[in-house]
């Protein structure tokens, strides 16, 4: 039987081509939506863990995505938070999310409280010098910007004043006040990032904050809370697109599947009613349909997974600030997907041909 599988599908080698492609193509949107989608999580769930916080607070009227609250809170808040037991250091924070060439956040910090976190860790250069000076990471550097280069930062020129290891945040950093002026929000805050001087006085840090005049409102979260609502089930429509675009691969591997198979089929029609004739089972014709679409199905995963992995060494060389995870758990599930709507679009090309007279087969034309 196998030889007979290889031998139908060598002797249409078009047909078997554009087949395996499909699947490969299905497997290649599933991977990559995927990785592009859970990479940006993963990768703000990373950055936010190497500020060096662990609290954050910022107005009721806030959100979690980072980016996208407004600067609500007077910067004058972070010496209140800062005089409070427990509290070791409190940075305010403005962060702006911008959509140039691509979708960014831009962090605005006080270096000096922002840096008193954790240090940052400068591969060239130093901190601000001037009103308009910026900090990039590495990736960001990558791009091949040095230190006294200029950049565009926010619609506006920024002298570039020292280059830090990626993993603190943002990838951008200016000071908070030129942000403000920048935005027309002076003197404020999006947030404030908070270390305490043990975990286990996190409670009584969140106690002593709502119980401080003014700030009986505030949404308080220690570093673990926060980012457990970077998770796709936390932000609005990230599962419904991820499933919408799963959705379209599977439809366009059926299809092609289904289409292959049911010609090879209709081709076949003489070979099936010699083999039925011979004393092929049902089963037997089911089979060899079903092994063959196995088959191609094998050939398009595998391809379309090396092909995955191929994209993620091009983008981590040509934009190493896109993070793009291809997972085991996404592999292994693309996997299954693409097999199994393979198998699928072949069912009833297989039925139809077990079901075949083997008399009227052959005397098909």
């Amino acid at each position: 039987m196998n030889k007979l599988v290889v031998g139908n599908l060598v002797h249409r080698p078009l047909r078997s081509l554009i087949s395996a492609l499909a699947v490969a193509i299905e497997v290649i949107m599933i991977l990559s939506i995927a990785a592009i989608m859970l990479g940006m999580l993963n990768g703000q769930r990373t950055r936010q863990s190497g500020i060096g916080m662990d609290m954050i607070t910022h107005p009721g009227a806030g959100t979690n995505l980072i980016g996208m609250s407004g600067a609500s809170a007077s910067i004058k808040v972070a010496d209140i938070l800062s005089t409070l037991p427990h509290v070791v250091v409190a940075a305010p924070v403005n962060i702006q999310l911008t959509a140039g060439k691509s979708l960014e956040n831009i962090y605005g910090i006080d270096f000096e409280s922002y840096n008193a976190l954790r240090p940052f860790v400068f591969v060239a250069g130093g901190p601000f010098q001037h009103p308009n000076d910026v900090i990039i990471d590495d990736y960001q550097a990558a791009k091949g910007y040095n230190v006294g280069d200029t950049i565009d930062v926010l619609h506006h020129p920024f002298r570039i004043s020292g280059i830090v290891e990626h993993g603190k945040g943002g990838r951008k950093f200016v000071p908070i006040e030129t942000m403000n002026e920048i935005g027309g929000t002076p003197g404020k805050a999006s947030l404030f990032y908070l270390k305490t001087d043990d975990l286990k006085n996190q409670e009584n840090v969140r106690n002593e904050i709502l119980s401080t005049p003014g700030m009986g409102e505030y949404d308080i979260q220690t570093l673990d809370e926060f980012l457990s609502t970077l998770t796709p089930e936390k932000f609005p429509g990230f599962n419904i697109g991820l499933r919408i675009v799963i959705g379209i691969a599977v439809i366009i591997g059926f299809l092609v599947i289904f289409q292959s198979m049911y010609t090879a089929v209709m081709e076949r029609t003489r070979e099936i009613g010699i083999l039925k004739s011979l004393g092929a089972s049902r089963l037997y014709i089911i089979a060899i349909v079903l092994r063959e679409t196995g088959l191609l199905a094998t050939v398009g995963i595998a391809l379309g997974v090396g092909a995955t992995y191929f994209m993620r060494s091009i983008f981590h060389m040509k934009f190493p600030t896109l993070d793009f995870a291809v997972t085991p758990h996404w592999v292994a599930s693309a996997v299954a997907i693409a097999f199994l709507g393979a198998l699928l679009g072949a069912l009833y090309p297989a039925l139809k041909a077990a079901r075949k007279d083997p008399i009227d087969a052959l005397s098909y034309e």
